[in-house]
């Protein structure tokens, strides 16, 4: 057997080697986040340019230069090349953060090994509310195309979002709810394209008005996505068509702000596992969803003695899907939840500054029809949460802690209550002006969640029968992370290796046996050890007349075992090592990037063995009619160009259904 190369080890001696070759250069403005972008309405020449960026999930807000959190950030131009038609593809090229996939449709972020409940994904810090947790072949009801932002938290800073984020979380900034007026009283945003891969288009519109008194926002956004090309055809089944869209005002004083938003998604898709058979009279599967979401949000100045701001949201979600075979439904799906937090941030008392928060949480699932392997269930939830930092000469230390109450209760049984907790720490030892090393420790719990507690019946999207165990009990990660990061005028560096130990780590177990003609899986319980690490690395090779030229690269690998000689843990992701080439001048951007997926053969029990690929993809972008308010993109995308049959080891379904084949994605986008 070929031995597997890690890109982990070329990656660390690659980052640890250019860096050292470097004389220290004052630090730069952008952060120790893994990846961010500023695209400016105007002046593209500000590309070239590093701002300050500040990771929003952490609290209370800093830059991130002495942010202690493990964070990335998406936005600006490396967000609109990142973009996708699921969240979870948008974030999948980001260190140690990967996808599922279900089709072009559903795909949910896997941080460092961990998904489903383990990953939290928000909406300016509130749950998405959806059912995408239950199942992989269920979408986010959040559109990244919509978003202004994306960040990635993992370690300690997740403790802050609830214990159900032991993984970690990914929470979408839209700016729906606006924080300021827009400069000169009104910003937008205009965006249209056309992609070969599923002869798809999709348009979108954002407007901001308002001055420093009242801002109003609203956003759209239309995709029409055929079935979508494979190596030797197209995908059966694949086929998505979704509509979103937004109102927002927000009232601005001195005093803080306060806003409300309603918005609306709509998604329907197929499910390219049951794409039907005519002939034998068997009809496709397709998902239809509907989502409403209200949102209330805002934040009062020096409301109280003591206490520098209060910053508060509130959301209301009401979700609905249903799944049709053919024309007649099969399953509904409902969840009908509200949260709320309200985070007080103290005066700055002797050098440490920090935020104490609360937190609740009522949802109401339901599942009615032919796939009912959930019961109905309520879930409660109350979370109080602290944490505190302090900046010494050369160290920077942040503490954590929170406290939750957690219960579940299932139509016509018993109710099960949990009382998870976590602490965590974090400090950053700046060596010199260019060397930072850090060091995170956290002590996580989570409850489990309803399919892992009551799941009972088939369940046809994994084409399983799932069995769930009310038994269980909570599971805990005791973490341990050590970073080191390097800031010089020509590179960019950091790595991180991390370890993971779960004590009752709970995981969906085949058993071996057939129901329903199905195979049977039992959530389980039994612990666990993930380990992993990686590695980045941005060269600025060289600053000239006619552009500036930057170098990336980049790795991550994860190792999953159970104890007691139990094996691996499935759906594991695949160890990667990636490359960048980025150019742009004035007028001018492009990029050609290639990522190795190398082969995954630590897989399960009866779990298949994923085969490595490589993905090449690059990026056109030409501005032009520029003037003081407005700016307009041209701009090519393309994927997979060598039209490479790519399957995820994290998807369900990879043996049968792979990634999309080679794309060309046409485009135009206006900022004004």
């Amino acid at each position: 057997m070929p031995t597997r190369l890690s890109p982990l080890p070329l990656l660390l001696l690659l980052t640890a080697g250019c860096a050292a070759a470097q004389s220290a250069a004052p630090p730069p403005t952008d952060a120790d986040t893994e990846h961010s972008g500023s695209l400016p309405a105007v002046d593209r020449r500000a590309q070239t340019e590093l701002s300050v960026v500040t990771v929003r999930g952490a609290a209370p807000s800093r830059d991130a230069v002495r942010n202690v959190t493990p964070a990335s950030v998406l936005s600006g131009t490396d967000l609109d090349e990142a973009r996708a038609s699921t969240l979870g593809q948008t974030v999948a090229n980001l260190p140690g953060v990967q996808t599922t996939a279900f089709g072009q449709a559903a795909g949910r972020p896997v941080i460092r090994g961990l998904d489903g409940p383990r990953v939290a994904v928000l909406s300016d810090g509130l749950g998405a509310g959806d059912v995408s947790a239950i199942s992989q072949d269920h979408a986010v009801g959040i559109e990244p195309f919509l978003a202004d932002r994306i960040e990635v938290l993992k370690g300690p800073a997740t403790l802050l979002y609830g214990s159900g984020a032991i993984g970690g979380v990914v929470n979408v900034s839209d700016g729906r709810i606006a924080q300021q007026a827009p400069d000169a009283g009104f910003s937008g945003r205009v965006q249209a394209g056309y992609d070969s891969v599923s002869r798809g288009q999709t348009e979108l519109f954002r407007v901001d008005a308002g001055s420093a008194g009242f801002v109003l926002h609203a956003d759209g956004m239309n995709r029409r996505d055929g079935d979508y090309a494979i190596p030797g055809g197209r995908l059966p089944n694949s086929h998505v068509d979704t509509n979103a869209g937004a109102l927002g005002g927000s009232w601005l004083g001195a005093w803080g702000y306060a806003g409300l938003s309603v918005s609306r998604y709509l998604d329907s898709y197929g499910n390219p596992a049951e794409p039907g058979d005519a002939a034998h009279g068997v009809a496709a599967v397709h998902l239809q969803l509907q989502q409403t979401r209200y949102d209330l949000k805002g934040a009062l100045n020096a409301p109280l003695p003591g206490i520098d701001r209060i910053e508060y949201a509130l959301g209301r979600t009401d979700y609905h899907h249903t799944e049709y075979e053919g024309d007649a439904p099969a399953t509904r799906f409902s969840n009908l939840s509200d949260e709320a937090r309200v985070l007080f941030m103290p005066t700055p008392l002797a050098g440490w500054q920090g935020s104490i928060g609360v937190q609740a949480l009522q949802r109401d699932f339901a599942a009615l029809g032919e796939e009912t392997f959930v019961p109905p269930t309520t879930t409660r939830g109350l979370g109080l949460f602290a944490v505190a930092s302090h900046a010494f000469a050369a160290l920077d230390l942040e503490l954590g802690a929170r406290l939750d109450h957690r219960s579940s209760r299932p139509r016509d049984s018993t109710r099960r209550s949990f009382a998870p907790h976590s602490l965590s720490a974090g400090l950053t030892w700046r060596i010199d002006d260019a060397w930072h090393l850090t060091l995170n420790l956290d002590r996580a719990q989570r409850a489990p969640a309803e399919e892992e507690l009551f799941a009972h019946g088939p369940h046809a999207a994994s084409a399983t029968f799932e069995i769930g165990n009310a038994l269980l009990g909570e599971e805990t990660a005791n973490q341990a992370e050590l970073g080191l990061h390097f800031h010089g005028q020509l590179v960019d560096a950091k790595l991180a290796i991390w370890t993971n130990r779960y004590a009752d780590f709970i995981y969906l177990a085949d058993t071996g046996l057939i129901e329903d003609g199905l195979p049977v899986r039992h959530w389980s319980q039994r612990d666990a050890l993930l380990r992993g690490g990686e590695a980045e690395a941005t060269f600025h090779l060289a600053a000239t007349a006619v552009g500036h030229y930057d170098l990336r690269l980049w790795g991550d690998t994860v190792r999953a075992t159970l104890a007691a000689h139990g094996g691996n843990v499935p759906r594991i992701p695949a160890a990667r090592a990636g490359g960048e080439l980025k150019w742009h001048n004035d007028d001018w951007r492009a990029s050609l990037g290639v990522t190795r997926y190398f082969a995954h053969d630590d897989v399960a029990a009866m779990e298949t063995r994923t085969a490595g690929f490589t993905l090449v993809g690059a990026h056109l972008a030409w501005a032009f009619a520029s003037t003081p308010r407005t700016s307009w993109e041209a701009f090519v995308d393309a994927d997979n160009l060598a039209n490479q049959t790519a399957r995820l080891s994290t998807s369900l379904i990879k043996d049968s259904v792979p990634l999309p084949g080679r794309s060309l994605t046409l485009g135009l986008r206006g900022l004004f």
